[in-house]
């Protein structure tokens, strides 16, 4: 049976996984407690929070372990956590990813960037930072994020168990999907080598880093008179990186056909039109670029278009805006034609 290396006042190891919808973190978060229930021997509880289920929507993964004595009477959310994985990293615009985390606590995070970058965005002043490049590994090996996220936890978290978790891989996928049982062990071991972690030590006055719990701008007792909403329904900042998931369609004007086979495919009409005309002096229509506003990075298009003109290509900071095309809605009596 595992020890665990530190308990909170109710005897509990815990971790919160900080996700967006599609990458599987709540899948995840059952396998992690499957593997340690039914491989290590411990008592274990999972459970998640998320709101539509849509892709591009915050999930949190919640794990709690304990000694096999302690009863697990508690199923509320974990604010105070030994153990963060953000599989997102874009979630730091918008969510406190690390809130609550100890002074020795582990923060594991899906991303290229350097240690000084990631350390100074999530204001960390000490514990153990891990990085891995999941999403490449993902591709590479055509499964998704979370499994390389947890190969990367299990090496983070020494006193896990990582043939327990290959074992509850093979459990999960050899049924239904025996064809990616290999390449989900695969991407495992590859978040287990390939993961990168540094501890910052923590003076001996070190405390945890608060926990903040959103709460509503607007109730009962501040909401304007008549219940109207001051703010309009969209950011001044338009940043959706969080909402996607690490990809975008790259346009290449030059090689394109213009067969709208991308348009018939796009569930979010993100392609731009513009009437022009061809050599011969007739009215074509021609496709000008993407409208990244409204791209959630499905990336239907890459799959449609028949020639280069479209491929996958992950996202960078700013590239969406430095790209975007906007729409050009026309407008009649304040209304979209």
């Amino acid at each position: 049976m595992a020890t665990l290396p530190k308990q909170n006042e109710l005897g509990f190891f815990e971790i919160r996984l900080e996700s967006i919808g599609g990458l599987g973190a709540n899948l995840a978060g059952k396998m992690l407690a499957e593997a340690g229930v039914l491989g290590l021997g411990l008592n274990g509880a999972n459970f998640s929070s998320y709101g539509s289920e849509k892709k591009g929507s915050p999930v949190k993964s919640f794990i709690r372990f304990c000694e096999p004595h302690v009863e697990i009477r508690d199923h509320s959310p974990i604010e105070q956590p030994h153990v963060i994985g953000v599989f997102h990293e874009a979630l730091y615009k918008t969510v406190d990813v690390v809130s609550g985390l100890g002074p020795e606590g582990i923060v594991l995070v899906n991303s290229v960037r350097s240690f000084e970058e990631i350390k100074e965005d999530l204001q960390l002043e000490h514990g153990t930072l891990a990085i891995v490049d999941a999403l490449r590994i993902a591709v590479e090996e055509k499964t998704k994020v979370n499994t390389a996220m947890l190969g990367a936890l299990f090496k983070v978290c020494d006193f896990l168990d990582a043939n327990a978790m290959r074992n509850v891989i093979r459990k999960t996928f050899e049924k239904k999907y025996p064809q990616l049982v290999e390449p989900n062990i695969r991407t495992f071991n590859r978040g287990y080598e390939e993961v990168q972690f540094k501890t910052i030590p923590a003076p001996a006055n070190a405390e945890s880093k608060a926990f903040s719990r959103a709460a509503p701008l607007l109730g009962y007792q501040t909401q304007e008179m008549g219940g109207i909403v001051t703010a309009q329904a969209n950011s001044i900042v338009k940043d959706l990186s969080g909402s996607r998931q690490g990809f975008l369609p790259k346009f290449v004007r030059e090689e394109c056909i213009n067969c709208a086979a991308c348009d018939t495919v796009c569930p979010d009409f993100c392609f731009v039109w513009s009437s022009e005309t061809d050599k011969r002096g007739r009215p074509q229509m021609i496709l000008t670029g993407i409208d990244y506003q409204y791209c959630k990075g499905c990336l239907k298009c890459v799959e449609a278009c028949p020639t280069t003109a479209l491929s996958e290509l992950r996202e960078t900071a700013q590239y969406a805006q430095i790209n975007r095309v906007k729409q050009n809605f026309p407008y009649v009596n304040g209304g979209i034609v």
